[in-house]
């Protein structure tokens, strides 16, 4: 993940935190490399079939994202009105992204009743239910590690993954625009993120929870990339 030379003149707080967040990227990156269907696609034997799996089994964590995020919205009190408003922002700019899923989908030939109709994978239960709760408990600052890691992936892996996909199944970049545009858009949201590290949310108190949280959604993910299908 690309640390900005603005970043660096983070607090100091705010400096400590960032690096612990690294270093648990870093291990989700690597574990990231070892999931069956992202190993394929690396080693070239990815499938069409492979990509609509992946597609249906990421709408419903997708549409489960603005949820939680406006949960999280509304369970800051006054004493976070600041970033409350960014919060909301960001429910905002990503509360109809899972139709550019449905989009890719139908795209490469699935059937749009078929994605709409998709159950969460037992990873996804568990990464939605594990977000939906920290969400609803008041002031939920440690919300913030779970934007590092999944802002994280369309910063860091979703443009590859977007032009991977279209060199080995031979498909035009029409059918990738989920990944392509937060491959595109979420360096604009780490930034907005890295602006709040450095504010009085976080605090000696909040940053452990955060660090926590950031790895619980990073093995959440993972673990609904694993159990695709498995409902």
């Amino acid at each position: 993940m690309v640390v900005s030379e603005k970043e660096l003149m983070l607090n100091a707080r705010a400096q400590e935190l960032l690096r612990n967040l690294l270093l648990v990227w870093l291990e989700f990156e690597r574990r990231l490399g070892k999931v069956p269907i992202l190993r394929r696609l690396e080693q070239g034997t990815f499938t069409l079939s492979d990509y609509k799996t992946l597609l249906l089994n990421l709408r419903p964590q997708v549409v489960e994202g603005s949820r939680w995020i406006t949960r999280a919205a509304s369970s800051f009190t006054s004493e976070f009105a600041e970033l409350r408003s960014k919060v909301i922002g960001h429910a905002f700019d990503e509360h109809r992204d899972y139709e550019m899923l449905e989009s890719d989908f139908v795209t490469v030939g699935g059937k749009l009743q078929d994605i709409r109709s998709a159950p969460r994978n037992i990873g996804t239960e568990a990464l939605a239910s594990f977000l939906m709760q920290q969400a609803s408990l008041p002031n939920p600052v440690d919300l913030l590690g779970a934007m590092f890691i999944i802002e994280g992936l369309g910063q860091k892996m979703a443009q590859g993954w977007a032009q991977r996909i279209q060199e080995v199944l031979a498909v035009s970049p029409e059918a990738t625009k989920f990944l392509s545009y937060h491959g595109l858009n979420d360096d604009q949201h780490l930034a907005k993120l890295h602006s709040i590290l450095d504010s009085d949310a976080v605090t000696d108190e909040t940053a452990p929870r955060i660090l926590k949280t950031a790895k619980v959604v990073a093995r959440l993910y993972i673990l609904q990339l694993e159990e695709l299908d498995n409902v």
